[in-house]
């Protein structure tokens, strides 16, 4: 079930200089909330994904960590329960557009101290995970496509 899906902003640290401050583009799913007929236990059933929108000083990449631990907090997710994920969109470049990056879902896993993630290690989501987070994102697409 898809519970936010807009654009988030977060304070920096940085006081009145709002030193990293930055928006993304967020969603926030709970697997446990789907109709499930079969009744698996899902680890980690609060799927959290990140992307850049064009209009942030700061990327999701520089600001993983703070981006995690905001979220965490202003939706009360248990940090041991989530999956973080950024997406990346595909990307087109050259004189005619011809070449292109492909599109990329990128785990972060955190080590937790005191409630704040630290020390973020990236690897490119696998399936069958990267399955359920694409169709979870498809879903959210079709919910509000003015958000695409």
């Amino acid at each position: 079930m898809l519970i936010y899906n807009d654009i988030y902003e977060w304070e920096g640290w940085g006081g009145k200089l709002r030193l990293a401050s930055g928006k993304c583009r967020l969603w926030v799913f709970d697997r446990r909330q789907e109709g499930m007929e079969n009744r698996v236990t899902v680890l980690r059933p609060k799927v959290v994904v990140v992307s850049d929108v064009a209009d942030s000083k700061m990327s999701v990449r520089s600001c993983a960590g703070h981006i995690a631990t905001r979220v965490i907090q202003d939706f009360s997710i248990d940090f041991n329960r989530m999956l973080y994920v950024e997406y990346y969109p595909p990307v087109r470049y050259g004189m005619r557009n011809e070449y292109e990056i492909p599109e990329q879902y990128v785990a972060v896993d955190f080590v937790w101290d005191q409630g704040r993630a630290i020390h973020p290690k990236w690897r490119h989501l696998q399936p069958p995970l990267l399955s359920v987070v694409k169709d979870l994102l498809n879903s959210a697409q079709q919910q509000s496509p003015e958000y695409t």
